[in-house]
């Protein structure tokens, strides 16, 4: 019948479409820590950005993160978010 559906997921970074394997999961897991969900299966709450250091540091710079997770994140948890994004990236 109909062809499997990949779910699409909104980067925070440009705010473009693309499927969801092709961005990496930030997750506020439930006890509150916000970190990178390489694998896209932690539970808690998302937000997808491309695998991309320049939608990464966009999303950071407009408080995307925040927003999307809808949590306050102070200054050290935005760069060690940033850290942990960039070691993923590279990879």
């Amino acid at each position: 019948m109909g062809r499997w559906h990949e779910p699409e997921r909104t980067c925070v970074g440009c705010r473009e479409k693309a499927p969801r394997r092709e961005l990496l999961r930030v997750a506020r897991l439930p006890d509150g820590v916000v970190t990178v969900d390489a694998e896209g299966t932690a539970p808690g709450r998302g937000a997808y950005v491309h695998r991309d250091a320049g939608c990464a540091e966009l999303a950071t710079k407009r408080g995307a993160f925040a927003r999307a997770l809808r949590s306050g994140l102070s200054s050290e948890e935005l760069a060690r978010l940033r850290d942990d994004i960039g070691r993923v990236v590279r990879r």
